[in-house]
């Protein structure tokens, strides 16, 4: 049977907000690429309307077709849509404790209507952050909460990590920042890659989306939602560095996403601000 979930009009308060992903467009904090959404920003209207379904009632461990379709304020499809980063739409896939992570693309079939296969790796409640540009409208991000059937995993509480250098796919990668981050204070995130076993710098990472990487960063309520691209686009390591601003104090979980030899590797960190 379809499952399907009708979002309605949304008013933008909390379920999104805009932000330009150009580098060239952005001023002040946000200017190297960070886009947010983020529940205690000022209303917005913004005249997009979601609805998402899926084939069928989401099960862990099988392929789930999911259609997100986009319209206008009046109900019309929206007709096209802005490249972003390589994507007319990106998709974040997390579970409620953000223990699974995915980053995925769907697939523009025309007429407002996207579709992609959603991989789930358990049972329970998952939050889903579609990231688009509307033709003639500016960066969207809306969320949708889903609940996957099957055999559930107990929830893994969100601990700040004590180490932050960690070994994915024979490199080690170290991430730091300039500072201690705080709370509506911008921070630079330094990712630094060298072979785990060598130890020698990496500096091959190839362009991944058009650039050297891409940070996604939730907070740990899920509430608060940060895309975050790289100071230099172009870099191949051994360092590549991101700007952000955390909006509210709590603990975060980091993914980084960097390609070397073909191969997408992700790497996450949990870290608190204060």
């Amino acid at each position: 049977m379809k499952t399907k979930t009708v979002l309605g009009m949304i008013v933008l308060s909390g379920a999104l907000i805009l932000s330009g992903c150009n580098t060239n467009e952005i001023k002040g904090k946000n200017e190297h690429g960070n886009h947010q959404a983020n529940q205690d920003q000022p209303k917005v209207e913004e005249k997009v309307h979601l609805e998402w379904s899926f084939n069928q009632s989401p099960t862990a461990n099988q392929e789930e077709k999911l259609t997100i379709q986009v319209n206008d304020h009046s109900g019309k499809p929206i007709q096209d849509f802005k490249m972003n980063h390589e994507r007319k739409m990106h998709l974040i896939v997390v579970s409620e404790d953000l223990a699974t992570f995915e980053h995925i693309h769907p697939e523009f079939k025309g007429q407002g209507r996207f579709e992609v296969i959603v991989p789930f790796a358990s049972a329970g409640k998952y939050k889903m952050f579609a990231d688009f540009i509307p033709e003639n409208g500016t960066q969207t991000v809306q969320t949708h909460w889903t609940e996957v059937g099957g055999e559930k995993q107990a929830k893994q509480p969100l601990q700040p990590d004590s180490n932050l250098t960690k070994i994915v796919d024979g490199k080690e990668i170290t991430l730091s920042f300039d500072k201690q981050a705080k709370v509506n204070e911008e921070v630079m995130l330094n990712f630094q890659f060298k072979d785990a076993i060598s130890k020698k710098p990496v500096t091959d990472l190839e362009p991944y989306l058009g650039a050297v990487g891409h940070v996604v960063i939730i907070s740990e309520d899920t509430e608060k939602y940060l895309h975050v691209h790289p100071m230099d686009e172009a870099a191949k390591g051994p360092d590549a560095k991101f700007h952000t601003t955390f909006p509210v104090k709590g603990n975060y979980k980091i993914w980084g996403q960097f390609q070397r030899n073909g191969k997408v590797f992700t790497v996450p960190f949990v870290v608190k601000v204060s």
